[in-house]
């Protein structure tokens, strides 16, 4: 387990600054598409491929804000924050354990509210937006992978001699719970579109 500690603390810092970078990229064209539409309502954003895959249907039936401002702009602050996170551990920085928890609590919470979105998306709207599905990836793979951070620096502390032999398992197998969940996700979405992709395939 310590060989797998030892690479998880090399690759961190460089797996929060990648995916800062694409959710910046995302956040960047979705806020772009989001003005565009609220400028013009029959603006169609390039990434209108098909009925399912429609970024216009869910930016103008979502309807979803914080304190009145789109959600995509609070998306670039956020992931501007987590470059700037991931370069500062690259260039040497040290952060304490409250940042660290706060850090894990701030991606929980927005890990949940990105699948409020996916399931408002695929259940309610009846559409899918690709570049909110890459945010969704993003989330999920630095949820999980800052949580196993946080046990490995111990920024998360296992009491238990129960609970350290489950991460044991776990942490040997964290590639295939994340591949699991990520397949379990997209066999559900391919189920609520079969409609659709089922002539298809």
């Amino acid at each position: 387990m310590s060989a797998n500690r030892l690479t998880l603390q090399k690759v961190f810092p460089y797996l929060v600054v990648a995916g800062g970078i694409i959710g910046l990229v995302a956040s960047f064209i979705l806020t772009r598409d989001v003005l565009a539409i609220l400028h013009n309502p029959h603006y169609v954003p390039a990434c209108n491929l098909n009925p399912v895959f429609n970024c216009g249907k869910v930016i103008n039936e979502s309807h979803d804000t914080i304190f009145g401002v789109q959600l995509p702009i609070f998306g670039i602050g956020l992931f501007a924050v987590l470059i700037a996170a991931g370069a500062g551990m690259l260039a040497g920085a040290k952060y304490k354990r409250w940042y660290w928890l706060t850090f894990q609590t701030l991606m929980t919470l927005g890990t949940i509210g990105a699948y409020y979105l996916l399931a408002k998306s695929a259940f309610q709207i009846h559409a899918l937006c690709p570049f909110c599905l890459s945010m969704d990836v993003v989330a999920t793979t630095l949820l999980w992978y800052t949580t196993l951070y946080n046990i490995d620096t111990g920024a998360i502390r296992l009491r238990r001699a129960k609970a350290k032999a489950i991460y044991g398992w776990v942490r040997r197998h964290h590639l295939d719970i994340l591949i699991t969940w990520f397949l379990i996700v997209i066999g559900i979405l391919l189920h609520q579109f079969w409609y659709y992709y089922g002539k298809i395939l």
